[in-house]
């Protein structure tokens, strides 16, 4: 595998050919500025790279995972807002429509490359602000599983991320479910922007079976045999 900072420059180097295409203001606030996590980030991480990566994750999750070349297909926001603050139980949370908690002690605890880390975690809350839901109606597994596809699609997955085949249901969410549609993106290109275009307003269960020509429990089957499971 190769070092962190060839994925880490190929990838911020990606989103210079979008430049100026998101009308987008991205906005960090850190609400926590005292704390130790909040000096962390400050000094570690800090606003200049934050909002450079909100851009280029932007843009990576419109053109290259979900394929919305045309502004209408896109969900159409004014801002997007990261707030660095104090919370146990979670990473990050995205809420609202386009607002992105992440975690203070999350940060003061990170080891290693501090802004490969946060990017993975602002790849996965950023493709929720950016996705479609059924406008509620999908499941959270495979909510998850999308906004973790999209960290596995741009090689930053992290140590103890879902190896292939591994898991025991395809919608047990996050990279589990990320590693099944990564197997559905190999059957039909571009699975994951399809399905996502299709949970625009609903979801059912049978848009897998109507990209594929399989239900999603053979899929999963399949899936499963493949990796020897």
């Amino acid at each position: 595998m190769a070092p962190h900072s060839f994925f880490l420059c190929t990838f911020l180097t990606f989103s210079i050919s979008f430049h100026g295409i998101a009308a987008l203001e991205y906005r960090v606030i850190n609400i926590a500025a005292a704390t130790p996590g909040g000096i962390r980030f400050n000094n570690k991480i800090g606003y200049p790279f934050t909002k450079k990566i909100m851009g280029t994750i932007n843009n990576y999750i419109w053109f290259v995972v979900f394929q919305q070349n045309d502004p209408a297909d896109q969900k159409q926001l004014d801002s997007v807002n990261t707030y660095i603050v104090e919370f146990e139980g979670a990473e990050g949370i995205a809420w609202g429509n386009n607002n992105i908690n992440v975690s203070t002690i999350y940060i003061k605890d990170l080891v290693g490359d501090l802004k490969w880390q946060f990017t993975s975690l602002m790849l996965h809350e950023m493709t929720h602000v950016f996705q479609w839901n059924g406008e509620g109606t999908t499941p959270s597994g495979l909510i998850e599983g999308i906004a973790d596809y999209t960290v596995l699609r741009a090689n930053h997955t992290q140590w103890g991320f879902a190896n292939p085949g591994d898991g025991d249901r395809w919608d047990q969410g996050y990279d589990v479910t990320a590693r099944f549609l990564e197997y559905c993106d190999g059957i039909i290109p571009f699975f994951v922007a399809k399905l996502n275009k299709l949970m625009r307003v609903t979801y059912d269960v049978k848009y897998f079976e109507d990209l594929t020509g399989k239900p999603v429990d053979q899929l999963w089957h399949e899936y499963k045999a493949k990796y020897g499971h």
